[in-house]
């Protein structure tokens, strides 16, 4: 292994702990689709509808949403414009890519991880509930998700970068399909 290996490796265990997380998070639909099959017998079947699914549904549903943008990222599944990028050379495409995480991504995550941060600490202070339903549960939890997607993208960010500076340097196709090491 080389001296210009060594970011590759971190990168590899950043990889690795994102799919292990994308994995965990992806327990979450099954509590998420038993709520809806619940409430969907309830209303329709005993017309007693639940007060406290409604809510429970686009909580377990933001997690899923926000916990897993780290893994899409990692899989490359976020939107690109490929009939254009699948044109440029290697080397084009890591500069384009390393510059838009370190002018755009990595601040952006920033400031959400601070607003986020700050939001959900807030409301654990002030007892913050939701008003959507009479349950009125805690909505800590709920913003506390932003902070924690935030830093979770951080570190993928990480990862995905130090890949751009490599291919920019080398040349070399970067893989970015879990299991595909570069």
């Amino acid at each position: 292994m080389t001296e210009s290996d060594d970011p590759l490796r971190f990168s590899g265990a950043i990889d690795r702990f994102t799919e292990r997380c994308g994995a965990a998070i992806a327990w979450l639909m099954l509590p998420l689709v038993a709520t809806v099959a619940w409430e969907v017998v309830a209303r329709y079947v005993f017309e007693a509808p639940t007060t406290w699914a409604y809510e429970t549904i686009y909580m377990l549903y933001a997690a899923l949403f926000m916990l897993g943008a780290a893994y899409a990222l990692r899989t490359g599944a976020h939107i690109r414009t490929d009939f254009f990028w699948e044109k440029w050379p290697i080397r084009t495409r890591a500069a384009i890519d390393l510059a838009a995480y370190v002018a755009f991504f990595f601040p952006g995550l920033a400031l959400f991880l601070a607003a986020g941060a700050d939001a959900a600490w807030t409301a654990l202070l002030t007892g913050e509930r939701s008003s959507e339903t009479v349950w009125a549960p805690p909505l800590w939890p709920l913003k506390a998700l932003v902070p924690l997607s935030s830093l979770l993208l951080l570190l993928q960010g990480v990862s995905e970068a130090a890949r751009c500076a490599r291919a920019y340097r080398t040349g070399e196709e970067f893989a970015r399909k879990p299991g595909l090491e570069p």
